[in-house]
């Protein structure tokens, strides 16, 4: 029904538009789509579309499975296309105008299960090197700190006789973190043994040196753990940060407060934290589907 409008639609975007030919196979792609949705539904005049039919056809992607992105890509599709045709003076008003925008989703951060976790922090070596890494990582996933938090801990921010550390975050708030009695006695080993081995610099109050005795960078750092998942076989795409996302999503899983997990990853504002909160319910809708007899 649209197809000679559709036609003209894409040579006004490629010729008086300029756009580039990517794009105008994406605009293609949806008005093709668009088109066999109406006349699968019997509409054969343009000046037939309402509102109505075009929030139907949404719903439809919707119910297809679409992602709020794509339905979004849609929606601007119809908005751009309706508008040409008014303009064309083929339609007397552009229906798309008065669609609703749908929430963009958010991805849900990467998280280890607690059995890929152990299989990661395993994977060092007992060299000089490979038990500092070891700290590193267990300490990432023991306390949820961001890189730049890691990186920058000086040995003075340490208080291991309690069990916890001074954290500086974004605008240099202070918070105090709690780190487990394991990871405590890692730290002391470290800091008596391989830290010294490393040192090059008497001064240098930085908690985790490199090789040559100075702090990491943050690629320094991602280099490292990128090393050690390639060793583990772990196929997701783990960061730094993914130890931090973890973290907080076991916690949750296994009772922990929201509130206090907001406190110790630093987040101002808890709704930050609740994106843990999506993770664990996933996971549980995905055992049910997995394992309900009446699936």
């Amino acid at each position: 029904m649209l197809k000679a409008y559709i036609n003209e639609y894409l040579s006004y975007l490629k010729i008086e538009r300029g756009l580039s030919d990517a794009s105008i196979s994406s605009y293609r792609q949806d008005l093709n789509q668009y088109n066999n949705y109406l006349t699968e539904k019997n509409v054969t005049s343009v000046k037939s579309i309402t509102t109505e039919t075009l929030v139907t056809f949404l719903q439809f992607l919707s119910i297809e499975g679409k992602s709020n992105k794509t339905i979004r890509r849609m929606q601007s599709t119809l908005r751009n296309f309706h508008q040409f045709l008014q303009l064309e003076q083929v339609s007397e008003t552009n229906p798309a105008l008065r669609l609703s925008t749908p929430k963009m989703e958010k991805d849900l951060p990467v998280v280890l299960t607690i059995e890929e976790m152990e299989t990661l922090l395993a994977s060092p070596d007992s060299s000089t090197q490979g038990k500092r890494d070891k700290v590193i990582m267990e300490l990432f996933y023991a306390s949820g700190l961001r890189v730049s938090e890691l990186i920058n801990l000086r040995l003075s921010d340490l208080n291991l006789a309690m069990g916890f550390i001074h954290v500086y975050g974004k605008g240099d708030k202070e918070r105090i973190v709690p780190t487990t009695e394991y990871v405590s006695e890692l730290l002391e080993s470290y800091i008596s043994n391989e830290r010294i081995s490393l040192l090059k610099d008497e001064n240098i109050d930085t908690l985790f040196l490199t090789n040559r005795g100075k702090g990491f960078t943050r690629q320094g750092l991602w280099k490292t753990i990128k090393k050690y998942v390639a060793l583990s076989g772990i196929r997701k795409n783990i960061t730094p940060h993914t130890f931090r996302h973890s973290f907080a999503t076991h916690l949750i899983e296994n009772g922990a407060d929201l509130r206090a997990v907001q406190e110790m990853l630093g987040h101002s504002d808890i709704s930050t934290t609740q994106v843990y909160t999506q993770i664990s319910a996933s996971k549980i809708r995905e055992m049910y589907k997995q394992f309900h007899p009446r699936k």
